[in-house]
Parts: structure tokens; sequence; C-alpha cells
């Protein structure tokens, strides 16, 4: 067992660690005290931990706080974290101290460890006194949490959502001079085209990118400099600024310091925020998704108005069967989404003063439901809209037996006539125009024009 074991100490005692592992104690301690679920934070995150670093141990040294050669050692170190290279070593539970801190100290004793390695100055380099110089758990998780989903929702999710976008926007417009009737109710209303109905599922994309968007920039404030409990004990008054641009020349993305650090750090009003609107998207893709596998029903025996792309078997026992497998997994993906917002929201109300103590079950939630629409949102787009087809015969033979035709008769007839119109071929089982023409209301000239589908979709004064 010593072979394969080392002894680490922390403030609280001394803990074995794995031998080659490049976290020390208080890892280790937080590996016996949370062996709750086996899930473990997304590469975002840890890659925003090394941001943190690095960008920490680069202005430090600009303040005069630590010498060149230490933040040289650690920014090499932290870089290799941000490039992915010890994955593996962040191995705390998300189910862990509500801060994050343990999570914050297994950065901080990784990249002590891999510092060291490269440093050769007279002293070690100190997690707690170097690595974690002027910041503390309490605003480095917040701060990690707001640049991970940030990068993840600007370089993932809305480049996924505008395929998506995109991709009914085609249909919109290839399906234009299809008519069909419209349902409200799940009753047979006026008609539409296919491509209007298209329209409105492309219309709904497009206001959930722009609802995301808005959310995503209230990421943008980080809460790096408030240290423990918002005042910035600790921390070099000039740290926070410089920090935010540093941050900012790594990713691309204009950072910048929170406006209020008791605010940043007690509230995570920003993350349920963007949650909202994830949660928005996500009730937007289960509408689209439904109603895709209702207009694509049967292929005999329901609406069929819309061909869906065949990619399996649908049935274990029934050949020949295909079924909407892609809309029927996008519904589940959002179901999910739904619930992880809910978490995210009960979360949210647990800023206990001057911290919130539910941040890691939050960032990992949002982080999953993020990459679930991204990945949901771009295989559904690819793999089944793309391929969609229009049944043109189905779409426009529901429109004659629609009763709902009668519409277009009340401004001519009257309401109540109109309604008697439609009542009797209920009854009898014929067409609204039949009844018209056979009991001699309107001429076949009229009728004709009055019960044209065109004029109803686009009506014209």
């Amino acid at each position: 067992m010593s072979k394969k074991f080392r002894i680490e100490s922390d403030s609280m005692g001394q803990m074995k660690v794995p031998k080659d592992a490049l976290y020390a104690a208080q890892t280790a301690r937080a590996i016996d005290n949370f062996p709750i679920s086996n899930l473990r934070f997304k590469r975002p995150f840890i890659s925003a931990l090394g941001i943190i670093k690095f960008a920490s141990a680069k202005v430090n040294a600009q303040l005069g706080l630590i010498s060149k050669s230490v933040s040289k050692s650690i920014m090499k170190a932290a870089d290799e974290v941000i490039e992915g290279k010890h994955d593996d070593q962040f191995v705390v539970d998300i189910f862990q101290t509500g801060s994050g801190t343990s999570s914050n100290m297994n950065a901080n004793e990784v990249i002590s460890t891999l510092a060291n390695k490269y440093h050769k100055g007279k002293y070690l380099i100190h997690p707690n006194d170097h690595v974690n110089l002027g910041q503390s758990s309490n605003d480095v998780i917040p701060t990690a949490m707001h640049i991970s989903c940030n990068l993840l929702v600007t370089n993932l999710l809305i480049p996924k959502m505008l395929i998506l976008y995109k991709e009914l926007n085609k249909k919109e417009r290839k399906f234009k001079n299809i008519y069909k009737i419209g349902r409200t109710h799940l009753q047979d209303a006026t008609p539409i085209t296919l491509g209007q109905e298209f329209g409105g599922f492309s219309q709904m994309v497009q206001n959930s990118i722009q609802f995301i968007k808005e959310s995503n920039k209230a990421l943008t404030f980080l809460a790096q400099g408030g240290t423990a409990v918002g005042t910035g004990i600790n921390s070099h008054p000039k740290f926070a600024k410089k920090f935010a641009n540093e941050v900012s020349k790594i990713t691309k993305v204009k950072f910048t310091e929170a406006e209020n650090h008791f605010d940043s750090q007690s509230s995570k009003d920003g993350i349920v925020n963007l949650s909202g609107s994830l949660k928005t998207y996500a009730t937007s893709l289960m509408k689209i998704g439904n109603d895709i596998r209702w207009l694509g029903s049967g292929p005999r025996c329901g609406f069929g108005e819309i061909i869906i792309p065949s990619i399996q078997p649908g049935s274990s026992i029934m050949p020949g069967k295909v079924n909407p497998v892609l809309a029927e997994s996008l519904t589940q993906v959002c179901a999910h989404v739904i619930g992880n917002d809910l978490t995210i929201t009960i979360a949210g109300q647990s800023g206990n003063f001057q911290l919130n103590v539910m941040m890691p079950v939050m960032l990992h939630n949002l982080m999953e439901s993020i990459e679930l629409l991204s990945s949901s949102s771009e295989i559904f787009a690819t793999d089944c809209i793309k391929g969609i087809e229009a049944d043109k015969k189905i779409c426009e033979g529901y429109i004659e037996e629609s009763l709902a035709m009668c519409t277009s008769l009340a401004p001519i007839i009257g309401y109540n006539k109109a309604a008697m119109v439609a009542k009797k071929a209920h009854e009898t089982g014929k067409t609204v125009r039949e009844i018209v023409n056979e009991d001699k209301i309107l001429s076949k000239e009229e009728s004709d024009r009055v019960l044209n589908p065109i004029t109803m979709v686009k009506p014209s004064l």
C-alpha cells in the first residue's frame, strides 16, 4: 500500500493520496467526504478554472505580489489545465460543498503540483498562498460559472440553433405553395400553407436565439475580486479590473468586473435568467417536435401531411413500422432541460446572506442543458427537418373536406347562415362547397371565388 500512496498534509492533518495524483490533501479529503454520484464537472468548467488561475498569476505578478518566475510557472501549469491535459485529476463530485471550495482547491493543488515541476526557485509554490492568491472559492466558482457557460452558449449553442433555424427557414420557403388546413383546439380551422406553419417554427427558434443572447450578456460580469464576502479582502484594489481584462484577452470575449460584488456572490440571477431562456427554447422545441410528430402521423391512418425521413425500424414486432424517433428524442431532451431549470431555480433561492451555497448543482445542470440543446438542435435539423417532404395531395385534400371553409361565407351570408351550412355539411357528409351549390346559396362562380383556399391564406380587402 505504501508504494501506491503518498502522505500529504493540510490544516486538518494528514491524508493518503494516490502516489501519481497531481492533487493533494484537500482534494483527497473531498473525495472521501462526497462519494455521492460519480458526476464530475465538465471540460469547459475545468478550462475556466485554468483561465482564472492563469489570469490571476499574471495579474499578481504585474502588481508585484508574486515573482515573475512563480507567475510563469503557475501560468504554464494553468495553461495545461486550460488545454485539457489533466482532466482526469479533477475528481470531486458535483454534490459537494455549496461554494465549490473543493473544486477550487482541486484546481489549486493540481496547478501547484505542476508549477513546482517547472519552478526553479528556492521555495515551493503553495496552492493557497500562490495559486489562490487574491482569490476565494466564493468568487472563483461564480467567475468560472460565468466564463464557462458564456463561452458554451456563444461557441456551441447559438451556432447549433442557427443550423436548426436555417433548415426550418428553408422549409418555409419550399412549402410556401403547399396549401393545407389549419387547426386550433385540435379541430379543423381555416386554410394555411405548410410554409406558414414552418415559418412559425423558424420564428420561434429565432426568438429564442435573441432571448438567450440577451441572457448571456449578464454572464460577462465577473465576481472575481470580491473574495470571501464581496469586500475584496486580501485582494489588491486593482486586481479585479486587470483580471477581467486578462480573461477577455484569453477568451476573445469582453468580460468586465461585476458592478456590485455583493450581488455577484450572493445572487445567481444571471444563471437563473439564462436557464429560463433555455427553458423557453426547450418549450418551443417541445411544441415543434410534437407538431412534427402529429403532421407526420400515419402513414395511412393519421394526418400524413408530411413525410419524415426513415432512419431506423420502429418496432420489434410490427414489420415496416417507422417512428418519428428524432422528434421523440428531442422532446425528451426538452423535458430534461425543463427539469434542470427547476433545480436551478430552487438553487438560485439559496443565496444565504453573502453567498449562494448551491452553485455546483446549478452549474452542472446549466451546462448539461446547454450541451443537450446544442446537440439535439443540430441532429433534429440535419437528420429530420432537412429531409422532410410534403404530401401535397393529402394536405390539399383535407381543405375541401373541412367544415371550417364556411368561415369565408360569414361576411357574405352572415354568421348564423354560414353555421347552418356547416351543420348541414356535417350531417350529410358533404362538403361546404356542395351544400352552397346545391342550395343555391351562391352561384358556382361566386362559391369558387369565396371558397378558394388561396384567398383565405392571404386575404385582401
